[in-house]
C-alpha cells in the first residue's frame, strides 16, 4: 500500500497531492519548485538560485521518506526558458556525484507561481 511522506522542512503541498509516496521500495517526489518552506514565496534570484532552493526540497522529502539523494535514480526537469538549461545544469550537478540519476529535461509553457523550474524525483528507500 503506497504512504504519503510529509515534512515540514519543504514547501507544504499547494493542492490535491502529497509531498512524496513511498511504495514498493522507492520514494516518488512530487515536483519541487523553489518554495521557500518558511515563508511558501519563491526565492528571490534566477534560475540558479531557484535551482539550489529545489534541491534543498528534494532533499529534506527524501530523508523524510527514508532516502536520499544518493539513492536518487531518475529525475525530471521541467524549465520554463531551455536558455536556462547551463545555469540549472550547473547547481544540479552540485547535489550529485558517484552515478548521476536518468534524468529527462522538458520545457514547459509555465509553472506554478511563475516559478522558473520544477524537478521531481524517484528514489530507492534506504
Amino acid at each position: 500500500m503506497p504512504s504519503p511522506v510529509h515534512t515540514d522542512d519543504a514547501p507544504a503541498a499547494i493542492g490535491p497531492y502529497s509531498q512524496a509516496v513511498v511504495s514498493g521500495g522507492f520514494v516518488f517526489t512530487a515536483g519541487q519548485i523553489a518554495l521557500d518552506p518558511a515563508t511558501m514565496q519563491i526565492v528571490p534570484g534566477g534560475v540558479a538560485e531557484q535551482t539550489d532552493r529545489v534541491m534543498h526540497n528534494l532533499a529534506a522529502v527524501l530523508e523524510a521518506a527514508g532516502s536520499e539523494l544518493s539513492r536518487v535514480v531518475k529525475t525530471t526537469v521541467f524549465l520554463v526558458d531551455m536558455a536556462d538549461f547551463a545555469a540549472m545544469n550547473e547547481i544540479y550537478a552540485t547535489y550529485f556525484s558517484g552515478v548521476f540519476p536518468a534524468r529527462s529535461t522538458i520545457a514547459a509553457k509555465a509553472l506554478p507561481l511563475n516559478a522558473l523550474v520544477e524537478i521531481e524525483a524517484v528514489a530507492v528507500k534506504k
